[in-house]
């Protein structure tokens, strides 16, 4: 990972197509190891879970609707889906200097689910409070962040007690590690852990998400 870390220090410095074609080799055996550890990671997540693939992501940026028009993230990241419908929520490890973070959760919830889980917890939140309170989810991850609407989505009452949790539009966490921690041996296996300790919320949602407001199975 130190090699990694390195390379992205200088693109941060050198973000344009002419130096990244310079060290391009240099880049493709970064991104060779970087497959063997985000793979290894996969192996051992794949032995408590079940996933359903590995995205390594691209280090070129989408640049047409940015403002920022470099054409190369700073940062190296792989993601995990769990199996679709049974199984939801997603793993996401972002390596990057001084901004490294394992985390995981629903990112883009579509209408329909993201309704399902307001009204869930419009409903009771004894759930989603017993796993945000166990004692590993606060040190690790502290609460669940997301982007949230301003005041409260339309039919819900701006005034009820849940309101911080379904006001929000994303569901995730997230733990920060310094650029000596990921570049520790220990690593891997606090990344692993870390990732385990989202199933009891994963693990939550999924129920909701495959149920009904009655607790009825929908698949």
């Amino acid at each position: 990972m130190k090699k990694a870390f390195e390379f992205l220090k200088q693109l941060q410095k050198n973000n344009n197509r002419e130096w990244f074609a310079q060290h391009k080799p240099e880049y493709e055996s970064i991104v060779k190891e970087n497959k063997v550890f985000f793979n290894h990671i996969y192996t051992e997540l794949q032995e408590h879970d079940h996933l359903k693939g590995i995205h390594i992501f691209r280090i070129h940026k989408d640049v047409r609707f940015s403002k920022d028009k470099t054409p190369y993230k700073n940062n190296f990241g792989v993601g995990y889906s769990r199996s679709k419908p049974m199984l939801r929520g997603g793993y996401y490890i972002h390596l990057e200097p001084n901004n490294s973070f394992v985390g995981g959760g629903f990112w883009g919830p579509d209408a329909k689910d993201l309704l399902r889980v307001r009204k869930e917890f419009e409903l009771n939140t004894t759930e989603i409070e017993k796993i945000t309170s166990d004692k590993t989810f606060i040190k690790y991850f502290g609460e669940i962040e997301g982007d949230a609407v301003k005041t409260a989505p339309r039919g819900f009452d701006k005034s009820h007690p849940a309101i911080d949790l379904i006001r929000k539009k994303q569901y995730v966490v997230m733990r920060k590690f310094t650029d000596k921690e990921v570049l520790s041996d220990s690593f891997q296996k606090e990344a692993v852990l870390t990732l385990l300790a989202m199933r009891p919320f994963f693990n939550y949602m999924s129920e909701v998400l495959t149920t009904d407001l009655n607790g009825e199975p929908l698949f």
